[in-house]
């Protein structure tokens, strides 16, 4: 017991350092190497504004907080999400988690950022060339969870990040790494967690697209190649702390409340709070507050403040361990995002 507590104080101060790095966010906006690394994926807790890190559970918590992958009733899961995101662009999530006996759990993830089709055009041709690029980006992620005692979780992600942009690409990897505490100073409901994401190098695009010709006019030989050498870009890191309370009202009723303070290095730092109305473990009313006081008028958010969310759940009605969720979040200058998750487990 003693060496758990040793490893979660580890843990602990090394996250309480990582906050020490990320400073002066939005100072940097704009900057950072795969924001798709930052777009929320999974319907339930995205519409409880992303404060319930402390207790968030199954394979959503993939991106919120690994260390929660363990919490579930079945020994193998499968979600698949679907996000409209702004500027017709739209997030795909789908991945799978098994349990290891006395070894821990593993779960496969795979989310990509859709952007669509692009017309290819000039200085020479500004109406296009009658090409299309297809941008792809994506992230494959390994997690590895296991809960320590009834109480303790700790969890990692390691993450492998592609994009593509017609002929230039680049390529990275991040860690994320979580813990969770349940039961804090011996009051049920109560949990705590705490998660650093997205630490890793920095990324550098490359690639044909990069080559330009150009003629020196100091030189002899005419038109010569040039390799653009482009400047590398860090990813964009975050650490976020929480605590959530389940308080059971009534045999059918529960209800959870969740707090999170979240400090990014490119953008602004946000305090969350979310709730969730449960009846029966079938069905579920959701919402979300997100607070930036760093925000103004001249530089805001992109995204309203609220989420707002239902979920229902099908084990209790059917045989089969299948969950449906909707979260809505709005938008200010582009259409608003609908998400939707099917979760099932085996």
């Amino acid at each position: 017991m003693i060496q758990i507590k040793k490893l979660v104080l580890i843990i602990l101060v090394f996250s309480v350092s990582a906050m020490n790095l990320l400073a002066s966010g939005q100072n940097r906006a704009g900057t950072a190497a795969a924001p798709e690394l930052r777009i929320p994926v999974g319907a339930r807790y995205l519409a409880m504004g992303g404060a319930q890190i402390s207790s968030v559970n199954g394979l959503e918590s993939i991106y919120w907080n690994p260390s929660g992958l363990p919490y579930t009733d079945s020994y193998a899961n499968a979600i698949f999400s679907y996000r409209s995101y702004i500027a017709d662009m739209n997030v795909d999530y789908v991945a799978l988690s098994g349990r290891m006996v006395g070894l821990g759990t593993i779960g496969l993830s795979f989310r990509s950022l859709n952007i669509g089709s692009i017309d290819v055009t000039t200085l020479d041709q500004p109406d296009g060339t009658g090409a299309i690029m297809k941008p792809t980006f994506f992230v494959i992620g390994l997690t590895y969870a296991k809960r320590l005692t009834d109480r303790i979780s700790v969890g990692a992600t390691f993450n492998i990040i592609s994009e593509n942009f017609d002929r230039a690409s680049a390529t990275g990897s991040s860690f994320d790494i979580g813990v969770q505490y349940r039961e804090l100073f011996d009051v049920t409901g109560l949990s705590f967690g705490v998660v650093v994401k997205n630490l890793g190098g920095s990324m550098t695009y490359g690639g044909n697209a990069l080559v330009k010709t150009a003629d020196d006019p100091d030189g002899q030989r005419g038109p010569t190649f040039y390799n653009f050498d482009p400047s590398s870009a860090d990813l964009p890191s975050e650490f976020s702390l929480g605590l959530s309370y389940t308080h059971h009202l009534s045999e059918k009723n529960d209800l959870t409340v969740a707090f999170a303070f979240q400090n990014n290095n490119f953008s602004y730092d946000n305090y969350k709070i979310g709730g969730e109305y449960s009846y029966d473990n079938i069905f579920f009313l959701r919402a979300g507050y997100i607070f930036s006081p760093q925000a103004t008028a001249d530089a805001p958010n992109i995204f309203e403040n609220y989420t707002l969310g239902a979920g229902l759940n099908l084990k209790n009605l059917t045989d089969m361990n299948l969950s449906i969720d909707f979260s809505y979040v709005p938008v200010k200058y582009f259409s608003n995002n609908n998400v939707f998750s099917i979760r099932y487990g085996f």
